[in-house]
């Protein structure tokens, strides 16, 4: 990314966090089903899920405009469970802050996976 483009990003970043419907972060409640086992929705409140969804798309974000795949991802936090990265998608995908490009490339394992990358303006409504 070039430095405007980065300048840019930033902009782009704090207008979708002043918007109250497009923060990062999900409540405990929707990460556990209502009919999981305690110890389920115990492990849900204890996820920071704000972190780890601002974490997770400004990794995707540094791909910029060539997107990325999930082992790309999940390559640079190799520290962190498998779950704690991939679980995020589906609630930038929701928020609008990332896209899926419709592209595909093979992972490690062959399999194709979906190229995601992170919206340039503020997300769809």
């Amino acid at each position: 990314m070039t430095a405007h483009q980065l300048d840019q990003a930033a902009v782009n970043l704090a207008f979708m966090l002043d918007q109250p419907e497009f923060s990062f972060g999900t409540p405990a409640k929707k990460l556990a089903r209502s009919n999981d086992p305690d110890t389920s929705k115990d492990a849900a409140s204890a996820v920071d899920s704000t972190k780890l969804e601002a974490m997770v798309y400004e990794a995707i974000a540094r791909f910029g405009e060539s997107g990325c795949i999930s082992d790309e991802i999940r390559d640079l936090f190799p520290e962190m469970p498998y779950s704690s990265v991939t679980a995020r998608y589906r609630a930038l995908l929701d928020k609008g802050f990332i896209m899926d490009t419709g592209a595909r490339k093979p992972g490690k394992s062959g399999r194709s996976q979906r190229v995601m990358k992170a919206n340039a303006i503020c997300p769809a409504s």
